[in-house]
């Protein structure tokens, strides 16, 4: 699972997070992939029919949940908490419960956008914490931070014992634009006391550079709004016959339309999975008119999670790419967004998708063709070149 993580993350909030929070902040992007974020909009060419049943003790019923929140507020307690324990008690591993705030950044988040200080972190050490990766243009670029330079606090509070994802909390804050957050940095021998504030930022989930033998390598982070058009319009400008890496590598999942859009980019139609919701199936398929012969490697591993893992699944059913890394992460549940009476949000689990063989990715995930560790983009070019696509 990636070391790094960053401040665009959700911030935790209750003991409901559990599971859900240790993956959110170990993701690039972790913006979508706690809560599943399988389609909050069914895509138009699903189809419908009758599904397998989903395991028990995975699901909640909304109906009862709504109860059980109202009761609460009836007695003068908070809906809120009352959902979360709901929740908690009920097995369902990716559920989890927003405050209207917290969700209207979440939806911001899977619109490209977050507000942060514009930096990545990752453990050093037993107890320290870097920067692993400043945003160009965000505060803490302004600021002259770099990547490498320690943080000794944040927010008043020393690092030391906290986990990154604490780490990250402090900096999110309360998510509110214009909002100050004090860092105690290090930098060799030097150390100061650096203010920044938070401000709205974009997120680079996709990105694209060339190798000087012609291969093209596609990061995608997260799928969020956009992500996979700009796979899609990646490949159609790549040099005919140039090979790609699709680096799905620490990619925590996002929305399930644009990993279906991102599959469009290389398949010729078809399946691409099929997920059950409340008794039904459904199935997602790729649009026409993709690249179906240029040579494709996937780079993928234990951060490899939801959405990415149904793009995977479909292009490695589907004999269109060779997988390299290791097994992915395993998240392959069905969260739908149930508003409660208090007007916070439930994201609850409400089924569980498989490949296009049929093979069910929750609690397993996706072994790879060709197993590799820390030389895997290497060990990927290798493949690449030997199907045609590098020189």
């Amino acid at each position: 699972m990636p070391a790094g993580t960053d401040d665009l993350s959700p911030r935790p909030r209750g003991v409901l997070r559990g599971a859900a929070l240790t993956l959110v902040f170990a993701g690039v992007l972790a913006t979508a992939a706690a809560t599943g974020a399988l389609p909050r909009q069914e895509p138009a060419s699903a189809e419908r029919r009758p599904a397998a049943p989903a395991p028990r003790g995975s699901t909640v019923d909304p109906a009862a949940l709504n109860r059980a929140a109202a009761a609460a507020m009836a007695d003068g307690k908070s809906g809120t908490e009352a959902a979360e324990e709901f929740v908690s008690r009920s097995g369902d591993r990716w559920g989890a419960v927003y405050d209207k705030k917290e969700y209207a950044e979440f939806e911001r988040a899977l619109d490209g956008t977050y507000t942060g200080v514009g930096l990545s972190a990752g453990r050093a050490g037993r107890d320290g914490v870097r920067i692993t990766r400043v945003q160009p243009g965000g505060p803490a670029a302004r600021a002259g931070l770099r990547a490498g330079d320690r943080l000794a606090s944040v927010a008043g509070r020393p690092v030391a014992g906290l986990s990154v994802s604490e780490v990250v909390a402090l900096l999110r804050g309360d998510g509110v634009p214009g909002t100050s957050v004090v860092l105690r940095v290090e930098r060799g021998r030097t150390a100061w006391t650096q203010t920044l504030r938070r401000a709205r930022l974009a997120t680079e989930p996709v990105t694209v550079r060339r190798y000087d033998d012609g291969t093209l390598l596609i990061r995608v982070a997260a799928f969020t709004k956009g992500a996979g058009a700009r796979v899609r319009e990646a490949v159609r400008a790549a040099p005919s016959g140039a090979g790609v890496l699709l680096d799905l590598r620490g990619n925590s999942g996002g929305l399930v339309s644009e990993a279906a859009v991102a599959a469009s980019a290389f398949l010729d139609g078809g399946l691409v999975a099929t997920y059950d919701v409340e008794g039904e199936q459904r199935a997602v398929y790729a649009e026409r008119g993709g690249d179906t012969g240029r040579p494709l490697v996937a780079l993928i591993d234990g951060g490899t999670m939801s959405a990415a893992e149904l793009l995977t699944g479909a292009l490695q059913d589907r004999g269109r790419a060779v997988t390299v890394g290791s097994r992915t992460f395993g998240k392959g549940s069905v969260q739908m967004p149930s508003t409660l009476p208090d007007g916070s949000v439930a994201e609850l689990t409400v089924g569980h998708y498989r490949t296009p063989a049929g093979h069910t990715v929750d609690g397993r995930g996706i072994t790879p063709d060709l197993t590799a560790g820390e030389r895997a983009e290497e060990r990927a070019r290798t493949v690449l070149s030997g199907l045609g696509g590098g020189s």
